[in-house]
């Protein structure tokens, strides 16, 4: 059947996704509580959304839609001293994270859900090896055009979020040597990368979803995992590259960075994309997963190689009047702040020198997600 039409939304307004980690605070392994936990939070009222994930052994939250950052990043962690509040209940830990250190693929639970079940049977164990958590931001467009625009636009600054939020350093018990492990899961899948270099909704639609519908590989737009995607259904592109941050704090600048970004590509100031901007594009991010912030960035317009971390630095300042007339200021220079003192993937490895165990790192994960506010209670 033909794709939806884009239900234009308010632009500019945002909101996130994140997957989070469960548990065992008796051996810090990954557990299949999502089940008791989804329960558990169905007897009181809960902030925004919270909902199964693929494998048992993590849950997925999702924000309201905001227009700005102050009123996220309050909801973030109302939702965080809910969702801890209950894992004290339920002597489980919620950590963020893009992956788990030590979790081994073959003992996860796939949730028992029609779509889970059948990606189950599709991909094989790729699926139980999906177990990694991410961070998906969603933008709000005024029309289809604009959210290819900005899908497009967006490209050459996608490897600042990867560094930004990178923290899956450790894989299978071991240092990965990458800073972000958890992308080189999701690249595993045939309709990962990135969306194909079309600028209008109309040929979007009736050409190339057309012809992939065709094909019978696809069916709906969930069956794409590109880096950047839109989505009809709710008027926005999602950014779907970073890690789970180890704070929501953390994610909450994530997502206002993105919205300053976008504000300052609707303005049409910069040069417009075209496909050749893709030249540089796998090598961005490989660099982004495999360094980080000690990584570099190539210019897709210019070709210029300069350090990823300054680059960082430069943009930030660069769209810290649009941070300011969105009142997000603040989360800019959170990230600036990140990015001179390192990513959470650097703070894992911290964790891991001093406590000497993957064990004591996940400890040290669960306890930076708890943050500093006082536990609200489930009753």
């Amino acid at each position: 059947m033909p794709l939806e039409a884009f239900n234009a939304s308010q632009p500019l307004t945002f909101g996130v996704e994140l997957e989070l980690q469960l548990v065992s605070l008796s051996d810090f392994d990954l557990t299949a509580a999502a089940p008791d936990l989804l329960h558990l939070l169905k007897r009181k009222p809960f902030p925004g959304n919270v909902t199964p994930e693929i494998t048992e052994s993590m849950i997925e939250i999702n924000s309201s839609v905001h227009s700005s950052y102050g009123p996220l990043l309050a909801e973030l962690r109302e939702i965080r001293d809910t969702l801890v509040a209950a894992g004290d209940i339920l002597n489980i830990g919620i950590a963020g994270g893009g992956t788990h250190p030590f979790q081994h693929w073959s003992e996860q639970k796939i949730t028992p859900k029609p779509r889970y079940e059948y990606l189950s049977q599709l991909y094989g164990y790729l699926a139980k090896q999906f177990t990694v958590f991410g961070q998906h931001v969603h933008i709000g467009c005024a029309n289809g055009d604009d959210a290819l625009y900005l899908l497009h636009a967006l490209n050459r600054y996608l490897p600042h979020f990867i560094a930004l939020s990178a923290s899956s350093p450790f894989v299978q018990g071991h240092d990965s040597g990458f800073d972000s492990a958890r992308l080189n899961s999701v690249f595993a899948f045939p309709m990962s990368g990135r969306a194909p270099f079309v600028l209008t909704w109309q040929e979007f639609t009736d050409v190339y979803f057309a012809k992939m519908e065709r094909t019978k590989i696809i069916k709906s737009m969930k069956d794409f995992y590109w880096d950047l995607r839109p989505k009809p259904e709710y008027g926005t592109i999602e950014l779907r590259v970073c890690d789970t941050p180890l704070t929501v704090e953390r994610a909450a600048a994530l997502a206002a960075y993105l919205q300053a970004l976008c504000r300052h590509l609707l303005t049409r100031v910069d040069e417009l994309p075209v496909e050749d901007d893709y030249l540089v594009y796998n090598y961005n991010r490989f660099q982004a997963c495999r360094f980080g912030l000690e990584g570099s960035i190539t210019h897709p317009k210019t070709y210029a190689n300069v350090p990823m971390r300054e680059d960082i630095l430069a943009t930030l300042e660069k769209m810290m009047p649009h941070a300011e007339a969105l009142g997000s200021s603040e989360a800019l220079q959170h990230l600036a702040d990140a990015a001179r003192e390192g990513s959470d993937a650097a703070r894992l490895r911290r964790h891991f020198e001093r406590e000497g165990s993957v064990e004591g790192m996940v400890n040290g994960a669960i306890q930076q997600f708890r943050g500093e506010r006082r536990m609200r209670l489930v009753r």
